[in-house]
């Protein structure tokens, strides 16, 4: 698996923001938003394009088209979703897909609980999108739901990431023949006791929409 840590200071400043947790929702929302945006440049370098004839004003020339089928962008709910508009901007043409993932607090283990995905998805360039790799069970049942469904090459987005989490997904990986690569804002030290990135920022969803009953 590859993997970028995004190393730039616009990235780190929005990242700032986000970690301090007198930060409101609201703002939480716009920067994680923007910040996906600057992820998603880096993330989408190896879409898949086409040559396309086409005509200026002055004269014709060659551009590119990004191929069919296009792009499927799969946020993971609830989280996921924060990070959405900020793919979308940038591949305004890509489908998007949903998976419903629950990770159990005891055994930290992840397991499905809804889907809206194409049967079929041969040929496809998915782009799997979370806040948080943290122990890394969620990311690597997601991959691996999108392989068994024929995706061919994945690209996982995340606002941070922890050694460990990345240590359980690349040995989840090892049987997996599609590439995959990790786009991230920061690599952080630890997880602590609970599953939990440190520093990190908390928990995203709760960040993001407030704290679920």
């Amino acid at each position: 698996m590859e993997t970028l840590v995004v190393d730039h200071p616009l990235v780190a400043h929005k990242l700032t923001t986000l970690r301090n947790k007198d930060t409101d929702s609201s703002t939480f929302r716009r920067l994680a938003d923007e910040l996906v945006t600057l992820l998603a440049y880096e993330a989408t370098r190896g879409v898949r394009v086409a040559t396309v004839d086409i005509v200026t004003p002055v004269s014709p020339t060659q551009g590119v088209r990004l191929t069919d089928p296009q792009p499927l962008i799969v946020p993971i709910l609830r989280a996921g979703l924060g990070m959405l508009d900020g793919m979308i901007r940038l591949m305004p043409t890509a489908e998007v897909g949903f998976l419903g993932m629950v990770r159990n607090e005891e055994t930290l283990e992840a397991t499905t609980y809804a889907e809206r995905l194409p049967a079929d998805l041969s040929g496809r360039q998915c782009y799997v999108v979370d806040p948080m790799l943290a122990t890394g069970g969620t990311l690597a049942a997601a991959i691996d739901f999108l392989v068994a469904r024929g995706a061919d090459d994945i690209t996982a987005v995340t606002l941070l990431a922890a050694p460990e989490g990345i240590e359980v997904l690349e040995k989840a990986l090892e049987g997996v023949d599609a590439p995959v690569r990790l786009v991230t804002a920061a690599l952080d030290e630890k997880l602590n006791e609970k599953g939990y990135i440190v520093p990190g920022l908390g928990d995203a969803g709760d960040r993001l929409y407030g704290v679920a009953n």
